[in-house]
């Protein structure tokens, strides 16, 4: 005992930096664990072995897939998107904008189709063509959402929107969880520095006892891998509050600040993926587009019907019945093309009338703890052992440089 007294008090300083060395052990491998979960965007390397993409970008439509599960299943359904909108409004909303692109379509398609008829036309007889049409559009509009309404599900595919948002954008969907799980990356981070810097101790107790160079490796291996599984399970475990020893009381980090994630949760996805915009584009361009376009070809048909009543014999001779089925397919498809122009002005109301971002919130806080567990440990459950076991060999490759520099200060 005596000799090993000695030993301590001359080579102290060297033996003291052991529990700071696993500290930093445990700390450098959360960081990088954590970035190797979002970093790269894209692969980087030579495949299909010897290279690196972040977990969440290499998983992106299945993470995608599993986000928006929890939003359309639990959250929020594509009714409730939709419903909010009154026909109305929207319809006075874009009037102004949607005078200005209906009278370019007339007479975009009546010169396409009837050039000459169109051009010899007095400027007085087209203005009137043009306002008559002017006069019903906004009423078009307003049966086209009435009609969607009804059948929203049909022309409204909720989950493709997101998911095909979150594809394209692999750095929305690493920010999706990082914003939900900020402080929980955190104190991974932080715990790494705690947690390790309590097994250097007994590291180095270990190593002034017994100096065997294969304790330094292992106990670096084990700081690596002990470190990341317990700051994982201390995320997510216990969902309740639960007292341990008396002493303290612990519920997994991430449900004890449902408040807080949800109202971060759901400003981030009415702001960047649930919004007018997207929706008002998924309607019109998405892979149920073609039922939209339905609608309005029928809605386009009244109206041709309803202004040529008299005429439209005359009209189908001129131009022929399969011009005159082409001329109205044309019509609809440039309505189809402008709209989404003109819905933006439109983007203010629908903001203030969906008001996604609070049903959401408050949709959140009422998912019990399994179901919203599920919003962010995909990110971790996904190729989790690769995380665990990178911390266990860099913990590893520390401990055998630790090893060298204790024999050679220590000699």
């Amino acid at each position: 005992m005596g000799a090993i007294l000695d030993d301590f008090a001359r080579h102290w300083p060297i033996y003291v930096s052991i529990p700071f060395v696993a500290a930093l052990i445990g700390y450098v491998t959360k960081l990088v664990a954590i970035r190797m979960m979002f970093q790269p965007l894209e692969f980087v390397g030579v495949r299909p072995i010897f290279g690196w993409q972040g977990i969440v970008p290499k998983r992106a439509a299945r993470m995608a897939g599993i986000a928006c599960d929890t939003m359309t299943q639990q959250l929020i359904k594509p009714a409730e998107v939709i419903e909010r909108l009154d026909a109305e409004r929207v319809a006075k909303e874009i009037e102004k904008p949607l005078l200005a692109a209906t009278e370019e379509i007339v007479r975009d398609v009546a010169g396409q189709y009837q050039s000459g008829l169109w051009e010899s036309l007095p400027s007085g007889v087209q203005r009137l063509v043009v306002h008559r049409v002017q006069a019903e559009a906004p009423r078009m509009v307003g049966a086209v959402l009435d009609a969607i309404k009804h059948d929203v599900d049909s022309v409204f595919d909720l989950k493709d929107m997101v998911v095909t948002s979150l594809v394209k954008d692999k750095a929305l969907l690493n920010r999706i969880f990082q914003e939900a799980g900020r402080k929980e990356f955190q104190f991974i981070a932080r715990s790494g520095i705690v947690f390790g810097g309590l097994i250097g101790i007994v590291q180095m107790v270990a190593w002034v006892l017994f100096k065997v160079p294969l304790i330094m490796p292992l106990f670096g291996l084990f700081t690596g891998w002990f470190t990341d599984w317990l700051a994982l399970k201390m995320i997510f475990h216990p969902k309740q509050p639960v007292r341990y020893f008396g002493l303290f009381e612990w519920q997994g980090l991430f449900l004890k600040r449902r408040a807080e994630v949800s109202e971060a949760y759901g400003e981030l996805i009415a702001k960047e993926i649930i919004t007018p915009r997207n929706v008002i584009e998924a309607v019109l361009r998405g892979p149920l587009s073609d039922k939209v376009l339905g609608m309005i070809q029928r809605q386009v048909d009244e109206e041709l019907s309803r202004q040529t009543s008299v005429a439209k014999p005359l009209v189908v001779m001129a131009v022929g019945s399969r011009r005159y089925q082409e001329m109205k397919v044309v019509i609809a498809e440039k309505i189809m093309d402008r709209l989404p122009e003109t819905m933006r002005y439109l983007e203010d109301y629908a903001e203030d009338a969906m008001d996604i971002r609070n049903l959401l919130v408050r949709k959140m806080k009422e998912l019990d703890a399994e179901e919203f567990e599920g919003l962010l440990r995909p990110a971790f459950q996904q190729d989790e052992w690769i995380l665990i076991a990178t911390g266990a060999v860099l913990g590893f490759a520390v401990g055998e440089l630790q090893v060298l520099v204790l024999e050679h200060f220590a000699a």
